[in-house]
């Protein structure tokens, strides 16, 4: 395990999966992938990571409701959520007051993945 480098994507999308990966896995980040939500949860707790960059809109646990759960497990997570939809819709605002970092709308580009993962891998949480 990289000392505080490692990004959960959590996404129904594999094409992406793959592309996010490469990237991060290029510049240093352990890279941890789920397909749903409530997959992410459980590699939430298994990992630990230093962010979690996941689809808002996934089968089975929503990336809202995994957020939720991941908040619970864990108050300090970091969590981007990645939407087809407004990042002004009512739930996106919700997260936000519940401690979502932020609400991006697709596509996440390479430059905010970089930028993203780099800002939350520098935190060192005390325990």
């Amino acid at each position: 395990m990289g000392m505080g480098k490692t990004v959960l994507i959590v996404e129904d999308d594999t094409d992406l999966i793959g592309i996010y990966k490469e990237i991060l896995e290029l510049h240093e980040f352990d890279v941890q992938t789920a397909l749903n939500g409530e997959e992410g949860v459980k590699k939430f707790i298994e990992t630990r990571p230093s962010l979690v960059i996941m689809d808002g809109d996934m089968p089975i646990l929503d990336g809202y409701e995994a957020f939720k759960q991941i908040k619970e497990i864990d108050k300090d997570a970091n969590v981007v959520i990645v939407t087809g939809f407004s990042e002004f819709e009512p739930k996106s605002q919700e997260a936000i007051k519940q401690g979502l970092i932020k609400v991006i709308s697709k596509p996440l580009g390479v430059d905010e993945l970089l930028s993203l993962a780099k800002k939350y891998s520098e935190i060192k949480v005390e325990k």
